[in-house]
Order: structure tokens, then C-alpha cells, then sequence
């Protein structure tokens, strides 16, 4: 039995990621009061003839605060009963929050008359503290759209069907923000840049001029080497700690040339290590 439990703020596309899972087959249940979550639990681990293998429930702020602050101990509880329980976390930015209510029109569960936008999603970040804290997996989707995030979210699932810690090499722009929900960021902004080539300003980091390019540098080969002997130093430690997932972010100035060429690099020297390897470039999508 799985069990995967969608938490996140609002606005942050907690329905678009429940419908991804509907899709992959996951029997789906928004916004279950928290009070409810350990008595589904125990029916699907104990029922005589299941309806589904697999299940997956949101959970937002509309739950009492105290609810909220027991969500580690029910994470115990869960594990307790072995059932395999997977905690996913979407967050975004205030600005982008803000827009996608402005543009939707809809209310903020937590605001009032009294309450404005800014300081619902404030509290709400507060209350979903002890749920964001106990996550397997944070995306920041302020810079995803909903193909995107139906995408990371069926790579997910398809991981956690395999052994082993899930690995997410992402290349991404500084110029566009910093992706939130890294484990390691690495800025490769001081190493030599395909940019200033006009014939190769238009192309990526995965054709094969600029890969030409890159490695006829002496630079972009330390920081390869360097990157990836941090990384390799590091993820064992993170399995041995029974880690779910893992991010790492590589980023130059634009996300088109350096960052995409390392991104690629590294993570597919990975995938000839681990098994559940993924590499995504956030500006190309």
C-alpha cells in the first residue's frame, strides 16, 4: 500500500498535482481533515479487498492548528502501521501567489475582510509549518507551469517505484530567481560563457557546438570535477539518512548555455550510478 499525501500553499497547484496522480492511477482525496487521515489509514491497510494499491490525499490550512502541529506524530503513527507514506510539499512565491489570485479571481481560504491577501498566505505558511518541515519532497512551482508540474510529478511517482534515493539535476537562470526547493545550488556564472559567441547565443548547452565549446575550456572542466566529487562525497550520507529525494541545482546566468551543459553532464554520469536519475532544464521547458 502507497500513500502520498499533497500538502502545500494555496495557489501553489495542489489540485493540478492530485489530478496528475488520478492519472497515474493513484485513488485521490482533496482536502481530508486531518482528523480523518489516520482512520483512511487504518481501512486501507486492513481491508479484506482494497480498492486501489495506491492513494493520495490534500491536506491544506483549512485543518485546526492543532491538527496541524500533531501532523509529525500522525507521520509516526502512519510508518507504524507500514504503510509506505510519501510527503509532498508545493510552495511558490509570494508575487507569484498573488498573481495567480489576482488573475483567477478566487478567494484565499484564510482571508477576510479583515486579513488581506499578503497576510492570509503569511499565516498560512505559518500553519502548514509542522507539514512543509515533515516533507519527503518541496517544489517550488513560481516558475512551473501546470504541464511542467504534472510532468515532475509523474517522475516522481515513476522513481519511487524503484530502489534507491531520487536524484533531480536541474539547471536553472539566476536572472529568473533561485530555486527554493534545492538541496545544493551551484553557480557556474564565473566559468567561461557561450554567450559572448554570437553564432552560439541562440543555442543550449545540449548542441553539440556549445558542448564543443564548453569543453575546449580548461575552467568548465574543474568545475565539473569539482562538482561532481562534492556530490558523489555526499549523496551516500544522504541515502544512509533515508532520504526520499534529492535536488540538486546548477545555475549560470541565463539557464540556456553553462548551467544545461553541467546539468546534463553530471546527472548523467549519475544515472550510470544510481537508478533514479532526472535531469531538467527549468528554462527550456
Amino acid at each position: 500500500m502507497k500513500l502520498i499525501i499533497v500538502s502545500g500553499l494555496s495557489g501553489s497547484g495542489k489540485s493540478i498535482a492530485l489530478q496528475a496522480l488520478e492519472d497515474v492511477g493513484f485513488n485521490c482525496i482533496d482536502n481530508l481533515p486531518m482528523a480523518l487521515l489516520n482512520a483512511l489509514a487504518v481501512q486501507i491497510t486492513h481491508a479484506a479487498d482494497p480498492i486501489s494499491e495506491h492513494f493520495a490525499v490534500g491536506i491544506d490550512a483549512r485543518n485546526l492548528a492543532h491538527d496541524l502541529e500533531q501532523f509529525p506524530e500522525l507521520l509516526e503513527t502512519l510508518h507504524a502501521m507500514n504503510l509506505s507514506t510519501k510527503v509532498i510539499y508545493l510552495t511558490a512565491d509570494e508575487q507569484t501567489l498573488i498573481k495567480r489570485f489576482s488573475e483567477t479571481r478566487r478567494k484565499h481560504p484564510l482571508s477576510t475582510g479583515e486579513t488581506s491577501l499578503n497576510e492570509a498566505i503569511a499565516h498560512e505558511s505559518n500553519y502548514l509549518a509542522p507539514v512543509s518541515s515533515s516533507a519527503d519532497l518541496t517544489i517550488d512551482t513560481s516558475r512551473t507551469n501546470v504541464h511542467q508540474l504534472r510532468e515532475l510529478i509523474r517522475q516522481c511517482v515513476e522513481t519511487d517505484n524503484q530502489e534507491g534515493m531520487s536524484i533531480l539535476v536541474e539547471s536553472f537562470g539566476f536572472k529568473h530567481g533561485i530555486p527554493n526547493d534545492a538541496n545544493f545550488i551551484f553557480d557556474v556564472r564565473c566559468i567561461t560563457n557561450p554567450h559572448w559567441v554570437p553564432e552560439l547565443r541562440s543555442k543550449t548547452g545540449k548542441e553539440a557546438d556549445v558542448i564543443a565549446y564548453l569543453e575546449s575550456h580548461e575552467d568548465v572542466g574543474r568545475m565539473y570535477n569539482d562538482i561532481s566529487s562534492f556530490i558523489n562525497k555526499w549523496i551516500p550520507t544522504f541515502e544512509e539518512e533515508n532520504r526520499s529525494y534529492m535536488t540538486i541545482a546548477i545555475g549560470c546566468t541565463g539557464g540556456y548555455h553553462r548551467s544545461v551543459y553541467l546539468s546534463e553532464k553530471i546527472g548523467k554520469a549519475l544515472q550510470q550510478k544510481y537508478n533514479n536519475v532526472v535531469i531538467r532544464h527549468r528554462e527550456l521547458s
